[in-house]
């Protein structure tokens, strides 16, 4: 009976959709984290009768006909990427992006990844660095000596020096692309280019729509729990259902056999 596995695709769907829910909640805290959300396709069809077909000598036509499904797939895992809420921390090292863009990461192979967690430390030599210690792009050196660090919404990074004057100490430029959902997810909230995503296009904060940066804040996940338990809700009723359907077909296949 097709029942079966059309209801087993629909189960193992509900517990793909399940496992994605979870990773969500689970990074409700993460800074710079933005939620997944699984998409589904319907499988082949058997068609028993055309659509269209011809129905007689006479040349009449099926206006419907009989098709009956495969179940369920996996089509994707979409990330939504909105703006997360600015969280004030009135550390001077934290940044949040408000708007459009990616912080740039030198990881230690060379490879450029990308972040929207400002969540940013000093090294031993004073590069401005992640919580991994992954060198941000394009580097900022901060002197020992350099007091009332300032990092203004365009990027422009200054201290104080022994006489109080302002210096620059460079400028932090953001990467944006055209399909920021094809970006490949690494963990440690660090994304890589892909051929889906685009090459990175990289400007000032502030320029050709590129969002600014915030001072003392860092932007916290996008998870919204609200949605987050209504779609669990709605991923357990669909599981059981199929359930429901695989026991239905069972017991139908056990009325069959039954039959003397």
């Amino acid at each position: 009976m097709k029942a079966l596995h059309i209801a087993a695709t629909g189960m193992k769907a509900q517990e793909t959709n399940v496992e994605v829910i979870s990773n969500n909640v689970a990074n409700m805290r993460t800074t710079g984290y933005k939620r997944l959300r699984a998409d589904f396709q319907d499988l082949l069809y058997q068609n028993m009768r055309r659509v269209g077909s011809q129905t007689s000598a006479a040349g009449t036509i099926a206006p419907t006909g009989v098709q009956v499904g495969s179940g369920v797939k996996t089509a994707a895992t979409s990330r939504i990427m909105s703006q997360g809420t600015l969280e004030q921390t009135d550390k001077e090292l934290d940044i949040a992006i408000r708007g459009e863009g990616f912080f740039q990461i030198e990881l230690p192979d060379g490879t450029t990844a990308y972040t929207r967690d400002g969540s940013f430390e000093r090294d031993p030599n004073g590069n401005l660095v992640t919580i991994d210690g992954y060198t941000v792009q394009p580097g900022i050196n901060i002197p020992e000596d350099g007091t009332n660090l300032s990092i203004s919404a365009d990027g422009t990074v200054q201290v104080a020096d022994d006489n109080g004057n302002q210096v620059t100490l460079g400028q932090m430029q953001l990467a944006r692309f055209v399909n920021k959902s094809g970006l490949e997810s690494i963990g440690d909230n660090l994304y890589l280019e892909t051929d889906a995503s685009g090459a990175a296009q990289t400007d000032d904060p502030g320029n050709n729509n590129f969002g600014d940066l915030q001072q003392g804040y860092v932007e916290a996940s996008n998870v919204e729990a609200v949605t987050e338990i209504s779609d669990l809700i709605a991923a357990q009723r669909a599981y059981e259902m199929n359930s429901k359907i695989i026991q239905a077909a069972d017991e139908m296949l056990s009325t069959t056999s039954n039959i003397r």
